[in-house]
């Protein structure tokens, strides 16, 4: 399956965007950790209609104009990275959840580490957000995309 990217300059750095033809699959960081998420090899499409529409809508919530995303999305995982990925999609905007309030979402108490674990191979950031995740005494930490990101996105939500 072909892979296609374009990169968007936001306020949190450039990101780069990964579709296949029918959905979302990857939103990655500047300084991505290459092995964070594997991607097969990608083609650069600015026309590709998937990757525009991110983009619009990624510019849209960082304007403060959007609070939730409607784009079609293909997460890679295991069934349990998968079950924390849809959680992360249901915290509402401006609001966070601890890893703890996640793994008892899931269904899963004792697995707190191992949503952390699978909080940080969240693919699609932002859109899926991680960011949303912080410590259970509200502290900001892990974040692939920096702690300072972290603080960016979660100061843009409480405006």
């Amino acid at each position: 399956m072909q892979l296609s990217y374009i990169f968007l300059e936001s306020p949190v750095g450039q990101l780069k965007l990964v579709a296949h033809e029918s959905a979302l699959v990857a939103v990655l960081w500047e300084n991505e950790n290459p092995n964070r998420v594997r991607l097969a090899t990608l083609v650069h499409d600015i026309e590709h209609p998937i990757l525009q529409a991110t983009a619009q809508q990624l510019n849209e919530y960082f304007a403060g104009q959007r609070k939730q995303f409607d784009l079609p999305l293909d997460f890679a995982g295991t069934p349990f990275q998968q079950k924390v990925w849809q959680a992360l999609l249901s915290i509402p905007y401006g609001e966070t959840r601890s890893y703890k309030q996640i793994a008892e979402q899931i269904g899963n108490v004792k697995a707190v580490r191992a949503v952390g674990a699978a909080n940080g191979k969240n693919p699609i950031s932002i859109i899926a957000p991680c960011h949303r995740v912080v410590g259970s005494t509200g502290k900001l930490v892990g974040f692939a995309g920096g702690l300072g990101n972290k603080d960016i996105l979660l100061k843009l939500e409480a405006l």
